[in-house]
């Protein structure tokens, strides 16, 4: 997408040449008079513009206007999700022109986080799929200029706005493709070329490095697929080598079949979506590669598929950890948290500030938290406080869920030291409470985004979250770090040959 920034006051919007212009307007009256201020003024007072944010008004040819097409949107209470509702409503009507040039413009005021909402919104609004379709129909709005009160203000928002798009939409690519068009295979090679952005690198695992390393739970789910397993490491380093990273864990199950334990074959074809914790992770390095922060990050994403054969996982299999501890496998439908537990084991290695781990994990969060929230369990309240405000910031919103010790109950066995699955009653805790068991060494969080990483039915795809979510955490980490420094000697990270 080809973002611009002009410094566009209502007056000098009128006489912006492009094929469709988007006023926001906030709810009350401005003083100004010029012809687009009028517009909005006059199509308030005859109640054709209400306040309720997403409510448009569609104009042809105004007087004094230079747009032919003209969006009067209304953005309510000026607040960011309010300005996210009226760019969407708008860049979905203004597509029905098939525009080109699309000019957003301010009617008041707004900040960074309003701009970024609306350049967040536009994108996903004009956002299409094309690889894997034999015509593909590329975007139609091909350039989006934003207009503000004063652009050299909010430059550095807009360029961080711009690279967190760009990270969104290649965590939605990613996802969106089949299985059979991502392999763990594809999503290590899409990891390396990432390697070519600045201050970037990435080193992939194979079969062998990770038997090697002990990760019998990572083993043990890909061992049913003739599709090879892949471990993934990024390394973006901003800051000193000896400042301890953060570490970011994505699941990468690029298709799940269940196991043994099938799924159902209703929607069963929605689980290629079951490696977006993977997807949000080389999303989020994408931007950081733009965005260059003073901060290390550290991404790994034990990434196979969940398949049957004759070597596959059984219910009653005994397992073995790269943390030593034993998992009984009652369900090889709960997989996702055994590549993750190997995962969260070898980031003890990188002595982390922090580690997050993102993933598709439950229906039961889906159940508790439908498609609004992701859900968030943490170790540590200063990181759950600091990735609740980054959520809100960036519109890309979780909820803190409990992690007392008593769900932990319904994971004993008498035949390892940890079943993989408890009951029904609060799955979405429970996966979450054995992850924990192999997080013990460092403040962790767990983001379960099963209900917030896809869309179903007709607007079926990825949504790209939360991809926002961590970028604002990282970015308000980075600026914390810079005006109150603390840095945290790291040990080297061992390779393996």
């Amino acid at each position: 997408m080809d973002f611009q920034l002009k410094t566009l006051s209502t007056a000098q919007a009128a006489t912006e040449k492009c094929d469709a212009l988007i006023v926001l307007a906030a709810a009350g009256n401005s003083p100004s008079k010029d012809p687009i201020a009028t517009l909005v003024a006059e199509a308030r007072k005859a109640g054709d513009l209400g306040d309720k944010a997403g409510k448009l008004l569609a104009l042809y040819r105004p007087a004094r206007v230079a747009a032919a097409r003209v969006l009067l949107a209304s953005a309510g209470d000026g607040e960011p999700a309010s300005v996210r509702a009226a760019v969407l409503a708008a860049i979905a009507a203004a597509k029905a022109a098939d525009p080109k040039r699309v000019a957003i413009v301010f009617a008041e005021p707004t900040d960074a986080v309003g701009l970024r909402s609306a350049m967040i919104a536009a994108a996903d609004a004009s956002y299409v799929y094309t690889a894997t379709k034999s015509k593909p129909e590329p975007r139609s709005i091909r350039q989006l200029s934003f207009g503000v009160a004063d652009a050299a203000a909010l430059r550095e928002a807009f360029d961080e706005a711009a690279a967190t798009v760009a990270g969104i939409e290649l965590a939605k690519e990613w996802a969106n493709r089949p299985g059979n068009h991502c392999t763990p295979t594809m999503l290590a090679e899409a990891a390396q070329e990432l390697a070519a952005l600045p201050h970037l690198k990435c080193e992939v695992l194979g079969p062998k490095e990770v038997h090697k390393l002990g990760m019998g739970a990572f083993a043990a789910v890909a061992q049913g697929s003739a599709e090879p397993l892949r471990f993934i490491v990024l390394r973006y380093q901003g800051a000193p080598k000896e400042e301890a990273p953060v570490v970011l864990v994505g699941k990468g199950i690029t298709f799940d079949t269940g196991g043994v334990s099938l799924k159902p074959a209703a929607e069963m074809d929605e689980m290629k979506f079951d490696m977006c914790g993977a997807a949000s992770v080389l999303g989020v390095f994408r931007a950081l590669g733009d965005i260059r922060p003073a901060l290390n990050v550290v991404g790994l994403i034990p990434t196979c598929e969940n398949m049957n054969d004759g070597r596959a996982i059984k219910p009653g299999d005994v397992i073995t950890s790269m943390s030593g501890q034993t998992i009984e496998i009652l369900n090889t439908d709960a997989e996702g948290r055994l590549i993750l537990c190997d995962a969260l084991s070898y980031a003890k290695r990188f002595e982390p500030a922090v580690v997050v781990d993102i993933a598709t994990l439950t229906g039961a969060c889906v159940v508790a938290l439908g498609g609004v929230r992701s859900g968030l369990f943490a170790s540590d309240d200063a990181l759950a406080d600091a990735l609740l405000a980054a959520g809100e910031e960036s519109q890309d919103r979780c909820w803190r869920m409990p992690l007392d010790d008593d769900y932990a109950e319904g994971l004993k066995t008498n035949f390892a030291d940890v079943a993989n699955v408890a009951g029904r009653a609060g799955g979405a805790v429970t996966a979450a409470k054995f992850l924990q068991r192999f997080a013990g060494d460092f403040p962790w969080a767990h983001l379960d985004i099963a209900g917030t990483a896809w869309k179903s039915g007709a607007a079926k795809g990825a949504t790209g979250r939360p991809v926002g979510l961590l970028l604002s955490y990282l970015l308000a980490r980075a600026r914390k770090d810079a005006a109150e420094p603390a840095p945290r000697k790291a040990r080297k990270p061992s390779k393996v040959r």
